[in-house]
């Protein structure tokens, strides 16, 4: 299973594409909660805490797809690296000023959220450029789908780590300061000064006029609703159990059903559309949500929780797939970033919806939201089969082209979005 990503790895620049995206992404995975506890540090309320938080991913969800469509249009290095810093010092800004003038903390998380680097919509433009062949490239978005899952269970780990170790405006400010490096460390390989987009149609929507990413993005809106969900519904559940471990346990086995989904999916060889393997997976995934809302003792519970997380990471890599035949040509780091985005702007929804579900109708009735989200992502992929049957000519096309030939993509030219 693991020779597949070693392969992989053992590609020129690839450990650290990977290694550096996964590290600049910290500031992302960990803003929401080190900017609670920042908060809670200095007096603040959980209501000003949590509505600063929501300020951040609103202001994320909005700079992802415009600073993506900002490295199709001038490169990586001139986009990801002074975001980077300017994101940095939104956080450098809210630690300094407080929470004393809530204005002031406000702009500073907007700031640090909006200028948030599009950093994995980046790698993920990268790979065709870095491995050349299609099924490697397939490969690789199922290994990063995976190492997302073990960011974002490490990330609020060490930023644990780091606040009992010093203090929450430290843990910040570290935390920041190690994404900026993991940014340089991106910017500064061949391939990522070497990459350009392939030439572009000017056009206001950019990605978003391909309506086969439009059918994407509406099915993933849903997967977002459904995780945001599990995370309050989890909460509850913890709640009903009289302990707050119970919470940590579940969210680990949602990781570890990811991670072992993701490590499958990822050694195997597909063939056939992705369109459909992709309505296959998000079924399977609605399937194994709907259990939950059984709500068994901790042990089955647990248990349930894991083969829930099975078809998550398979779904998102199997997604990227999707995403990266309907691009428009020259939006490929534009259109990773909006379903990045998508399944943010889902998931705030998802906990939204799930806070009243629990008040009207219970745990159960939390986790039905997920259920119910779950499958409605599957409604919409079958009510738009027939627009994602016709993809766009994006890498997929190239790569199969160039492998077919001999050859790999060469650095200095476009990514393989060039039909």
């Amino acid at each position: 299973m693991a020779t597949g990503y070693v392969d992989i790895l053992k590609a020129p620049h690839a450990a650290r594409l990977l290694a550096g995206t996964l590290v600049g992404r910290l500031p992302n995975a960990t803003g929401p909660i080190a900017v609670v506890l920042l908060v809670r540090d200095g007096g603040g309320s959980y209501s000003l805490a949590g509505a600063l938080a929501a300020v951040y991913g609103v202001a994320n969800a909005v700079g992802q797809p415009l600073l993506g469509r900002a490295v199709d249009l001038y490169g990586q290095p001139r986009v990801q690296l002074p975001a980077a810093v300017v994101s940095a010092l939104g956080a450098v800004l809210l630690v300094v000023a407080g929470t004393g003038s809530p204005l002031l903390a406000y702009g500073a998380v907007a700031v640090a959220g909006l200028f948030t680097p599009p950093l994995e919509g980046g790698l993920r433009a990268l790979w065709p450029h870095v491995l050349g062949g299609e099924e490697r490239v397939h490969r690789a978005y199922a290994m990063d789908a995976v190492a997302q899952e073990i960011m974002f269970t490490v990330g609020p780990l060490l930023v644990t780590l780091l606040v009992a170790l010093w203090s929450p405006a430290t843990a910040l400010l570290v935390i920041n300061a190690i994404g900026v490096l993991g940014a340089l460390s991106v910017v500064l390989s061949a391939p990522s000064r070497a990459w350009r987009s392939a030439p572009r149609e000017a056009h206001w929507l950019g990605a978003l006029r391909s309506p086969g990413l439009l059918a994407l993005l509406g099915a993933f809106l849903f997967v977002g609703i459904a995780l945001g969900s599990i995370t309050v519904a989890g909460i509850a559940y913890a709640d009903d159990q009289g302990r707050e471990s119970v919470y940590g346990w579940l969210m680990a086995a949602l990781g570890l059903g990811a991670l072992v989904g993701g490590s499958v999916y990822g050694a195997r060889e597909w063939t056939g559309a992705p369109e459909r393997r992709l309505r296959t997976i998000v079924a399977l995934l609605a399937l194994c949500y709907l259990p939950l809302t059984l709500t068994p003792g901790v042990l089955a519970m647990t248990g349930l929780a894991a083969v829930a997380g099975i078809f998550l990471a398979p779904a998102i890599a199997c997604a990227f797939i999707v995403v990266d035949r309907h691009a428009p040509r020259g939006t490929v780091t534009e259109a990773f970033s909006w379903l990045v985005t998508t399944i943010g702007v889902g998931s705030a929804l998802g906990t939204a919806a799930a806070g009243p579900a629990v008040e009207l109708g219970g745990t159960s009735a939390s986790f039905a939201v997920a259920g119910a989200a779950g499958v409605a992502a599957l409604l919409v992929l079958l009510a738009t089969q027939r627009v994602l049957a016709a993809p766009g000519r994006g890498a997929d096309a190239t790569i199969r082209t160039e492998t077919d030939q001999g050859g790999a993509a060469e650095p200095g030219f476009s990514s393989g979005h060039q039909a």
